[in-house]
């Protein structure tokens, strides 16, 4: 199981990537990647980039190296009314994708198990976010089937990090409960590498290792192809105008 896309990828301008746009993109087309988001980290992670640099991502061109390029961001989660740490002009007006998650030292002081759940479930809510980054991370502990049964409902889709399994120790046990969980209810899964480094775009085989084990359909994995990548984000801009229009 290949994807074509990987949408979720760190430069450095996250303060601890070691790439630039140009090598990863560079490395995507070598290996066959059709699309790559770059996700560069929310305002309050340690060494984060300024707003203005997501905002200058209209500078680059969509397609580098027959590679498409999405302009995004991860987020980081702050509160249990599942906001972010992004001003809302810069996420309606510049960026096509925006992944979400916790993160240590970025301001969230959720303590327990039902925190982590509300937060969770209000990010997946919140109408500017599409994916939830790396939810089975074990210093964050949730429902897994509440926050799957949210993520269905509101069409949204849930990380499997093939990051986390280098960087987060103890999460393939939560991350497996995440496949299950999404085979059961047939909620939307994204398989991503979480790059910090060029080389590793498009690397995901323990991820895709538990959607297999899962038995999680294609049509559930919003980056299996482009098409179904731009029409997952297609489907959420056009909510967006509507909320809009509604206000």
């Amino acid at each position: 199981m290949k994807m074509e896309a990987d949408l979720h990828v760190h430069t450095i301008a996250s303060g601890h990537g070691y790439s630039t746009i140009k090598e990863i993109v560079d490395i995507a087309s070598k290996k066959g990647l059709k699309m790559v988001a770059i996700t560069d980290h929310g305002l309050n992670m340690p060494g984060a980039p300024h707003w203005y640099h997501f905002t200058n991502m209209r500078s680059l061109p969509r397609i580098m190296r027959g590679v498409e390029v999405l302009r995004g961001v991860e987020a980081n989660i702050l509160d249990l009314q599942g906001n972010i740490d992004m001003p809302e002009e810069v996420l309606t007006d510049y960026l096509d994708i925006v992944l979400a998650g916790f993160h240590e030292l970025t301001g969230y002081a959720g303590t327990s198990m039902e925190h982590n759940t509300q937060a969770m479930i209000a990010a997946i809510k919140n109408p500017y976010v599409h994916v939830i980054a790396h939810p089975g991370n074990p210093k964050f502990p949730v429902d897994v089937e509440e926050v799957v049964l949210a993520a269905k409902h509101y069409n949204k889709a849930l990380e499997l990090n093939n990051n986390s399994f280098i960087v987060r120790e103890g999460s393939l046990t939560q991350c497996n409960e995440f496949a299950k969980m999404a085979k059961k209810h047939n909620a939307l899964v994204c398989i991503n590498s979480d790059a910090h480094i060029c080389y590793n775009v498009g690397e995901n085989a323990d991820a895709v290792a538990l959607v297999t084990t899962s038995k999680i359909c294609t049509s559930q994995i919003i980056n299996f192809s482009v098409q179904q990548t731009k029409e997952f984000l297609a489907y959420h801009n056009q909510q967006g105008l509507l909320v809009a229009n509604a206000q």
